[in-house]
């Protein structure tokens, strides 16, 4: 290795590391706080008012802040009232880590799959951010990150190789129904979670007008649910009345449409785009899940009061 990249390196490091220090002498956080499975439900059930929070696609990562890290979220929640959406894989050795890609390339400094070395040798890696920079920051758990969130902020664990009934059983052990919500894709699986625990709250694939209906029948409650409407959200506006109708809020996605124009640096100014943010609120979106939180949720919410039944469980210290 060149001593040139060494130094680079250990520049980066530190470069971090102080710039989270700093933001976090001054600033407080942004707590989301339900201390029960229902007080979950109280801070998720739909209302006429706005929501005042982001969904973080994979804790929100950035220049310095790699995704799925436990640094970011606290980085995150400095900035804005966010969920963090996480993702779980398994280890060899069974452990399980927090790590979007089944393979190591592209967010760390090892190679290969997930699945095939141990939690050991996974710790050893460290993580690179959005720029590909290396920084001091390692794999975390799912463990790990469920009790770094706990009074702190609400975790939604996508799927990826762990099973709904698996991370149901997780959130059981924790007993973090109250602050730990899951992603699943199929009625199925929702229905499988349910009899599991049914005081888990789901994020539930709901795309279109018949999927809702199809959904009443399955006899898992609606305020256990958010339903996602899409990464290309639903125009249809019957399918966000029957949620609302329902007692649930809808959740769509721009990290695949609004926020790749800032990533991708086609637009330099948040402020141009926050029409389009505040068309998909408008048409019937209660919260975005964003690639970029810490850009979108000052901008969308700073001024925004949370509705009474909400605020006991929103907190910036």
């Amino acid at each position: 290795m060149r001593p040139t990249f060494i130094v680079t390196s250990l520049a980066l490091l530190l470069s971090s590391l102080t710039s989270l220090a700093q933001e976090a002498s001054v600033s407080p956080l942004h707590r989301i706080v339900p201390r029960t499975a229902k007080d979950l439900q109280t801070v998720l059930r739909f209302s006429q008012a706005p929501l005042p929070f982001v969904s973080a696609h994979r804790g929100g990562p950035g220049k310095g802040f790699p995704e799925n890290c436990i640094a970011t979220f606290e980085s995150t929640l400095l900035h804005t009232f966010a969920l963090l959406e996480i993702d779980p894989r398994r280890t060899k050795d069974g452990g399980i880590v927090v790590h979007h890609d089944a393979t190591l390339e592209r967010t760390t400094t090892g190679s290969g799959k997930v699945a095939d070395l141990t939690l050991a040798e996974l710790k050893q890696l460290r993580l690179k951010d959005t720029e590909g920079r290396i920084t001091p920051f390692h794999m975390p758990t799912l463990d790990e990150a469920i009790e770094w969130a706990r009074g702190r902020t609400v975790l939604v664990l996508d799927q990826k190789d762990v099973t709904p009934v698996e991370r149901a059983g997780i959130v059981t052990r924790h007993k973090a129904e109250a602050f730990v919500m899951l992603i699943v894709s199929s009625f199925k699986d929702a229905a499988a979670v349910h009899r599991l625990n049914p005081d888990i709250m789901m994020e539930v694939m709901i795309p279109t007008l018949a999927k809702a209906q199809e959904f009443d029948q399955l006899g898992v409650p609606w305020g256990n649910v958010v339903a996602f409407v899409g990464h290309v959200p639903a125009e249809d506006p019957a399918l966000y009345e029957f949620v609302h109708r329902k007692g649930a809020s809808c959740m769509i996605g721009t990290s695949r449409n609004l926020d790749r124009q800032i990533i991708e640096g086609k637009v330099s100014d948040m402020r141009q785009l926050e029409s389009g943010y505040r068309a998909f609120l408008g048409r019937g979106a209660d919260i975005i899940e964003t690639d970029i939180p810490v850009l979108l949720g000052p901008l969308l919410y700073r001024d925004v009061s949370p509705p009474e039944a909400k605020k006991p469980f929103l907190e910036v210290r």
